[in-house]
């Protein structure tokens, strides 16, 4: 069968990614953001999964206020880096794997989760700067990928919650596919950031590492945190957050397993007015 074998958890500020393509990386102001991914690169060459499955949101590209999904999966064959206003990221196209994608999207549905499918859509940077930031520039991804999209921006949002139970519905999913796959998921977004309002350029250091060390040690208590204390300590983006606790709720421990072993932790502030969080988990 397959296996979630890892969660990798990352921002994906659209500035890391400019500046990884503009060629800023070693400048004083980026130079850190991608230090701290050194270690994560080199874990990725030694852990290769076979499928990485990744939970992002979607910044109006391939949907937008006409009609957006709560729960989006791509099914397709390949997706293209979307135009977001000035031209597509450098990067390579993303294969998907339509076969397991369509297989999770079989079995969540008839766990009660209603996702979308989508067979034909453009990924943004919200997929492609995590790409960028764990395997860096190569000339094709190292493997495929299946998007999931998850609604963060119009309100209504989804819960912590319910994501986090979305995410024990996946592992469940992947379980029972009968081809011995190794497959990460990513939560990916965040961390505290505010873009507009008397607010803007927020940034929450304390709360920040407390959603983290709640993420990695009572993933329960994470999981039961308000949508308000999300906008209100960690902005109006920092909502995004909920998207972590579908990688955290695949994991073996939430469902009696032991529990995961924290390979990597990483923080840093600022990156173009956003809080850039990482983690790597293993499943044991």
């Amino acid at each position: 069968m397959a296996r979630i074998t890892a969660s990798i958890y990352t921002s994906h500020v659209p500035a890391i990614g400019a500046s990884l393509d503009l060629g800023k990386t070693q400048e004083p102001y980026w130079q850190p953001v991608f230090q701290g991914y050194d270690f994560s690169k080199q874990w990725e060459k030694e852990n290769k999964p076979d499928v990485i499955f990744l939970v992002y949101n979607d910044h109006a590209t391939a949907f937008s206020l006409d009609i957006i999904p709560t729960f989006a999966i791509g099914t397709g064959a390949e997706f293209q880096p979307a135009d977001e206003g000035w031209g597509p990221r450098p990067v390579p196209k993303v294969i998907g794997h339509p076969e397991l994608a369509s297989h999770i999207a079989q079995s969540v549905i008839q766990d009660d989760f209603d996702l979308t499918i989508v067979n034909r859509m453009d990924v943004d940077h919200g997929l492609t700067v995590p790409l960028s930031l764990m395997f860096g520039q190569p000339e094709a991804w190292p493997c495929p990928v299946i998007p999931f999209a998850v609604n963060v921006v119009q309100y209504p949002v989804p819960s912590g919650r319910r994501c986090f139970n979305l995410g024990k519905a996946i592992r469940k999913a992947v379980e029972s596919y009968d081809e011995p796959l190794n497959v990460q998921i990513w939560g990916t977004g965040g961390m505290s950031h505010q873009l507009q309002g008397p607010r803007a350029g927020l940034i929450n250091r304390e709360w920040d590492n407390a959603f983290l060390d709640k993420l990695i040690d009572d993933p329960e208590a994470a999981a039961s945190i308000p949508h308000i204390d999300y906008v209100r300590e960690a902005g109006s983006e920092g909502i995004e957050l909920v998207m972590w606790l579908i990688a955290r709720g695949a994991m073996s421990d939430v469902n009696g397993g032991p529990k995961p072993t924290l390979r990597h932790r990483f923080y840093h502030v600022p990156a173009s007015n956003t809080a850039v969080g990482h983690l790597i988990l293993e499943n044991n």
